[in-house]
């Protein structure tokens, strides 16, 4: 349909303005909220995270790409939980003690939301008990960023909190970030290692059964 192909082209232009005024004409036109959602947002956000994988789009297209999905979000929100659309999943997320960075956590989030899942935003300078409330509050994965190498050691300290308090079978840990690496990890027992917003999608969707 070609609302939803414009829909979806706003957003891999980055054109929040036109992908709004576009999403409420589809919702005037009887387009299914989660159609829009899949069919345009979710679809517009692949093909992003595809032209950033390439090489042809770089941070600020994705960010801009991401902007333009949560505005759109923000009026298809509503409509998606009255019609009892359930989100993939609960991800709480934060930057880790010390760490006072937020851009890639902001991306990640955005990339996360627009995929469908239900996000907590932990913030930045998170303290490992506040991840550990968050397992406990029924986040299904616990992600964690860090941006040095300084303060990557306290997602470490965030995994021995949770086994501490034995909450550690119960949640997914998630991390990522410049100085992070697959072998890291490995090392601190962590369940999956994202180098960037778009891995971060699908590595969070192979985490809990859900890779398309």
């Amino acid at each position: 349909m070609a609302l939803l192909e414009d829909i979806r082209q706003a957003v891999i232009d980055g054109n929040a303005k036109a992908t709004v005024q576009k999403v409420e004409e589809g919702l005037a036109a009887g387009l299914d909220a989660n159609r829009i959602l899949n069919d345009a947002l979710i679809s517009g956000m692949q093909e992003v995270g595809r032209l950033f994988e390439e090489g042809e789009y770089f941070v600020p297209e994705m960010l801009i790409a991401a902007r333009a999905m949560t505005a759109a979000l923000k009026i298809l929100r509503p409509l998606l939980a009255a019609q009892g659309v359930r989100a993939l999943g609960k991800i709480a997320i934060g930057t880790v003690q010390g760490d006072l960075h937020d851009i890639g956590k902001s991306l990640v989030i955005m990339m996360l939301e627009g995929a469908g899942f239900e996000i907590v935003d932990l913030g930045i300078d998170v303290p490992a008990e506040r991840f550990v409330e968050a397992a406990r509050g029924g986040a299904q994965i616990v992600a964690m960023s860090a941006l040095l190498t300084t303060t990557m050691t306290n997602m470490k300290t965030v995994i021995d909190a949770l086994k501490a308090e034995n909450v550690r079978d119960q949640v997914r840990v998630l991390i990522g970030g410049a100085p992070i690496t697959q072998s890291y990890a490995d090392e601190i027992g962590a369940d999956g290692y994202a180098p960037d917003a778009t891995s971060a999608v699908r590595v969070a969707q192979q985490l809990l059964g859900k890779a398309g």
